[in-house]
This record gives C-alpha cells, structure tokens and sequence, in this order.
C-alpha cells in the first residue's frame, strides 16, 4: 500500500471519528480523501487558475517565495457568481499538492449549529484536534456569506450573526494555524462579506473567478461532453457547433451550461430506454434545452447552481 492510499484511509478515519462525536453539527463538512478534479478538467478560468496554482507552492515549493523575499499568503477567497467554478478550483488545489479535501457547507454548518448549540464547544475542540492529526489537507469554507446563501432562505434575518461569526472566525483561525493546511474561501455575495474574514492573517488574498464569455463556456461544454463520451466509451454527440450553441446567451453560469449537457444526455437515456433509437446529439437537441432553460427561468428566480 502506498503513502498516498494510507494517508486517504487515515484521513477517512479521522474524519468519521470527528463526525461521529459531533454529530449533527459537522454533517455540513465532509472530507474527500483522494480528490481528483484536475485543472485540465476545469473550462477557462486562466487567471484564476494562475493565483490558485501560486499558492499550491506554499505547500509544495515554500522555500521559493523567500527567494524573493516574500511568503505566501495565509489564504485565498475567491468571488464570484454560482456556477463559476469556485468549488472546482478547491478541489483542483488539494490534487495539485496531493492533499486531502475537505469542503465545508458553511450555511447547512450555520443552521446545523443553531440546532445543536450546545454541542459548539465539542466541534470546535474536535475541529482543532482532527485538523492537527490529519495527513496534509486543504479546508474549502464554501459560502462565508452565509446570510445570503439560498439554505437559510427567509431565516437568514433571524440568525444571531454575532456568535456565528465568532464560530466560523474560530474554525478558519484553528485551521490556519495548522502548518500542513491550505485554506481557501469563497463568496457569491463579496458586497455583504464581514471585513473580519479579510483582516491580515485571514483571507488575504481574494481571487474574482468571473468566467470569458463565450470562450471559457464553449471550453467547459467540450470538456464534459467529452468525460461523458469517456464514460459511455463511444461517440455521443454530432460534429458540435459549440459556439452556435453558447452563442450570445450569456446569462446561465457555466453551472447552468454543463446541467443543460447532461439535461441533453439524459433525454437521449430516456428515449433509449423506451425502446428507440436515438440519435446522437445535435446542436438542434441542444437549442431545445436552452429554450426550455430559460423559459423555466422566466418562471423561477434562480443564481445559478453548481459548476460541476
């Protein structure tokens, strides 16, 4: 067994005994212990990627930021809309260093902790201890403007935002100290972030992942229609005219975009599964799924959803 499976298996236990002591408060954070979401894998976002890969080095080459007389910093949070690929670029960051991944749901952590108040000295302590015994993990705080996050809905006005803040700046602290983690953050809503997450020592670095329009778009749909031809080991999809499709379209996020590939797919699985014989998809297919796309969104008011 190799040093990378070891580590994944004692991270796995770790973070189920932290769990289990805990629970309900830590179901809103959960560990992947071998991650592997490439770079490669993720469309566009060329300069986000670029600051994402300089603080891969505090890990894995710190020694050259005192070369030239600097050190990294304490940590990144990245802005930007739903859907633009914060999350991917975590988890990017944790395979490029060969870490573990930990992503924190820092609203379904808030409400969690509401419920079970009690219980908050207990998570805090075995935050600490858990994050000090795990192998070399980056911790992904999704969300730190909880108040606006779609999970507390009309309670986000009731929160006690107070001791909330004071808990999640104790968690990003304890994780910070920790010499063998990374941290990273983000926001949708940077207009209502607390300048406490930002103070030195914090998030000090923010990194806007705000994706070109059409190009990181077109990128994305090719990658994924390509990892789904992978999956099903043959030809899916008609010679594309990709940017036919995007064309001037530019309100789903690239989150949108990817669902409406699979929305695509899937039609084709359910046809094939009554008995036809479809086709493969066509620009046509596609055209009537972003039609349908934004008739839906005329009906419901949404920001976006994940990159994924």
């Amino acid at each position: 067994m190799n040093q990378r499976r070891i580590d994944a298996e004692r991270a796995t236990n770790l973070w189920s005994s932290f769990q289990r002591a805990v629970d309900p408060l830590a179901r809103g954070a959960r560990i992947v212990p071998t991650p592997d979401i490439q770079f490669e894998e993720i469309g566009g976002l060329a300069s986000p990627k670029e600051e994402i890969l300089t603080y891969a080095y505090a890990h894995t080459r710190p020694e050259v930021y005192g070369r030239w007389g600097t050190f990294p910093p304490s940590a990144l949070l990245m802005i930007g809309r739903p859907g633009s690929g914060k999350s991917l670029l975590a988890e990017a960051l944790a395979v490029q260093t060969q870490m573990a991944f930990v992503r924190v749901d820092v609203p379904r952590i808030v409400l969690d902790v509401i419920h079970g108040a009690g219980k908050v000295g207990e998570l805090i302590q075995g935050w600490s201890r858990t994050l000090e015994e795990l192998p070399p993990t980056t911790i992904f705080f999704d969300e730190l403007e909880f108040t606006q996050a779609h999970d507390t809905g009309r309670r986000a006005a009731e929160l006690p935002t107070g001791p909330i803040m004071d808990l999640l700046l104790e968690l990003i602290d304890r994780a910070l100290a920790v010499e063998h983690c990374l941290v990273v953050g983000s926001t949708s809503y940077p207009d209502g972030l607390p300048h406490a997450f930002l103070s030195p020592g914090r998030f000090e670095r923010v990194v806007e992942v705000n994706p070109t329009f059409p190009q990181d778009v077109i990128q994305a749909l090719q990658i994924h229609a390509s990892k789904a031809e992978g999956r099903a080991q043959r030809t899916l999809f008609e010679k594309m005219d990709w940017a036919g499709v995007v064309g001037s379209i530019s309100d789903p996020s690239i989150g949108d975009w990817v669902r409406m590939l699979h929305a695509v797919l899937r039609g084709k699985a359910r046809c094939d599964a009554a008995g036809e014989v479809p086709q493969p998809v066509s620009n046509e297919d596609f055209a009537r799924e972003v039609s349908r796309f934004r008739q839906a969104r005329t009906r419901i008011h949404t920001d976006g959803g994940n990159y994924v």
